[in-house]
């Protein structure tokens, strides 16, 4: 009895392995997948992380990245150029985007992806300084953001 439990919990745990390995993304891993199943060469990817406890303000910069990506880049993200993630640090499983992106506080990221690894990336901090000014805070994401965007 006792080896059918172990052959079980090995089992769910290769599971657990492979959907975790499928579904949250690894910095440097990140498996870059287009909506056709085809692996992407190059992609942008715009990454909100956020924590359990939401404060206003920081549902207001996930509100405003997200409008203002859509606005200004909505041609990328239909063609998935540009992907738009929001993740959850205070999960167990997002712990290392902590230490992968050197997150002190909620945050907006910009990270280049070339044959499904990561190149550059870059935090947009400066848009805590634009939470009072709509406009502005998506001219700083609109300009950040193309120049990741822009062939070299």
């Amino acid at each position: 009895m006792r080896d059918k439990i172990n052959i079980i919990v090995f089992y769910m745990l290769i599971i657990s392995f492979c959907i975790m390995n499928e579904v949250i993304p690894e910095v440097g891993k990140i498996s870059v997948v287009a909506a056709n199943g085809k692996k992407a060469s190059e992609k942008i990817v715009a990454f909100y992380f956020h924590g359990n406890y939401r404060c206003s303000n920081c549902r207001k910069i996930e509100q405003f990245s997200r409008e203002g990506i859509e606005k200004f880049f909505s041609e990328e993200l239909e063609t998935e150029k540009l992907i738009f993630h929001i993740i959850n640090i205070d999960l167990p499983e997002n712990k290392h985007f902590i230490s992968d992106y050197q997150l002190y506080t909620r945050s907006l990221i910009i990270a280049e992806f070339k044959d499904g690894k990561q190149v550059r990336w870059k935090n947009l901090n400066k848009v805590w300084n634009y939470l009072n000014n709509r406009d502005k805070f998506y001219e700083y994401v609109k300009s950040e953001m193309e120049k990741y965007l822009k062939k070299p």
